[in-house]
């Protein structure tokens, strides 16, 4: 950065991004002086090095604010596990599909497993045609991911959310932070509301 440069002459960009071109780095600084903005060698490995006129501090500042909201957005996905039974009772099932719906809405994956016993084996389909029903049930929040397989005892199926971990988020911070203004805005109107009548009162008081 500025007199940092040790480089003869760079491919000067301006602070707006526009192509200025090949020039010597003292005429780079001088511009940069002008400018009150900084000198920084953004690709020093290019022929020659390219060098963008900028705010640093401002630049590291807004990189800083980005990387922390970056962190602050991600969320790793999991995968969660719900077991079935071949021939499960319609109250059972629709406890596990309530399951399944709370997962992928939160933008975790689901892993679907069928656990066969005894002679229940013998009977794959019973598996497969479960799984579909899980699938079809929960089209509107998932994609299947891995189609129903055999696995050993158990038949596996895995489901991942349409949408992403970190746009739930989003979406969740977004909803308490309008759902605190509406509080604050009520609060605020109940203050005006009550004010208003004491005031009324008073000039009621007055005529009296």
């Amino acid at each position: 950065m500025n007199e940092r440069i040790r480089v003869p002459e760079v491919r000067l960009v301006g602070p707006g991004g526009e192509q200025v071109g090949i020039v010597r780095v003292e005429d780079a600084l001088r511009l940069a002086e002008e400018a009150d903005l900084d000198l920084v060698e953004v690709a020093p490995d290019a022929r020659p090095p390219v060098a963008r006129l900028m705010d640093y501090g401002k630049f590291k500042y807004e990189s800083a604010m980005k990387a922390r909201d970056a962190r602050r957005n991600q969320a790793n996905t999991q995968l969660k596990e719900i077991q079935f039974r071949p021939k499960i009772d319609e109250h059972d099932y629709g406890t596990k599909i309530g399951h399944v719906r709370r997962f992928l809405t939160g933008g975790d994956k689901v892993k679907c497993i069928v656990r066969f016993r005894g002679r229940e084996q013998s009977r794959p389909e019973l598996g497969i045609r479960l799984l579909q029903r899980v699938a079809s049930e929960v089209a509107e929040l998932a994609t299947i991911e891995s189609h129903p397989r055999q696995d050993g005892r158990n038949m596996v199926m895995v489901l991942a959310p349409t949408r992403k971990k970190a746009e739930v988020k989003s979406d969740q911070r977004r909803r308490r932070e309008e759902a605190r203004a509406s509080r604050r805005a009520e609060k605020h109107a109940a203050k005006a509301s009550r004010a208003a009548e004491q005031a009324g009162a008073q000039a009621a008081s007055r005529q009296r």
